[in-house]
């Protein structure tokens, strides 16, 4: 059955290539710079994952920029001059501007082309939360909703999508304004790691702090015990970034806690994993709240 609508996203919601042509959701991508190289964006040069954390972990200071309006309009002309309505599901908008600028380009494709319906959801996600979002919509259009009742599903679920993620290097947090100069310097001494989570704001914050790496990923699971709102077919998702070995360790935890579910895994983006840092963990599920 053919879905009545475009869904589109951009590429902070971390789902892989396949997935996103699997599922017919258009990616917009955001870029970044290293060392006055620009990569990603619509024109940028092409550095795979792999490549990117090795690059951070030697000492690499990249610096991202958002989807501006021009970019955002350029890539739904396409689909609202071929006569498609377009749901946008966009990073939040307590991380970056995308939002507002595809809410900006939504508005002149609407008052261009009347009739036409261009909306956008501010998923006040990241990463796999954003791209969980987009999963649960995706689902949703599939049953040949309409995209009204599509948005105001997404609108409705978006604070139930639960971030609970922690790093293993506190410096990336501190040049990007989320943890202090201090904070950064004594939690790496003292081998603190935070476990953080995205509030209802779509804004990080803290939870907890954990002595050493493990703890720190069992706190992940024990923050899940206590907020997930999960459903026989509801699914999970985690992002990493570049750490595979502490994937398979959180994932035996909840196995071991929630029985054997599918589990949908794949990196932290360049973007996101540019503020985040190599050996960042994040879980991903639906709660009863944040």
């Amino acid at each position: 059955m053919e879905r009545k609508f475009v869904i589109v996203t951009d590429s902070s919601c971390d789902l892989s290539e396949e997935y996103l042509a699997k599922h017919q959701v258009h990616c917009v991508p955001l870029g970044f710079t290293v060392d006055g190289v620009v990569y990603g964006g619509d024109d940028g040069e092409y550095m795979d994952v792999k490549t990117f954390y090795e690059t951070l972990r030697k000492g690499a200071m990249p610096k991202t920029y958002q989807v501006s309006p021009e970019q955002a309009k350029t890539h739904l002309t396409q689909f609202v001059q071929a006569g498609q309505d377009v749901l946008v599901i966009a990073f939040s908008s307590g991380l970056s501007g995308t939002a507002n600028s595809f809410a900006v380009a939504a508005r002149e494709l609407m008052e261009e082309n009347p009739g036409r319906k261009v909306l956008v959801v501010d998923s006040l996600c990241a990463s796999l939360g954003e791209g969980l979002l987009v999963d649960y919509v995706v689902k949703k259009a599939d049953t040949y909703a309409e995209i009204e009742e599509v948005y105001a599903y997404a609108e409705q679920l978006k604070c139930k999508i639960c971030h609970q993620f922690t790093v293993d290097n506190l410096f990336h947090l501190k040049r990007g304004g989320r943890v202090s100069s201090t904070t950064a310097i004594v939690g790496s001494i003292l081998k603190i790691k935070p476990v953080m989570h995205v509030n209802d704001e779509g804004r990080l914050v803290p939870v907890v702090k954990a002595m050493g790496r493990r703890k720190s990923i069992s706190a992940l699971v024990e923050h899940m015990e206590r907020l997930a709102d999960l459903g026989e077919n509801d699914p999970i998702f985690i992002s990493h970034g570049d750490c595979m070995e502490d994937v398979d360790f959180l994932i035996g935890l909840i196995h071991a806690k929630f029985g054997k579910r599918d589990i949908y895994v794949n990196y932290v983006g360049n973007v996101i994993g540019t503020h985040s840092g190599a050996g960042t963990l994040a879980l991903f599920f639906k709660g009863k709240q944040r």
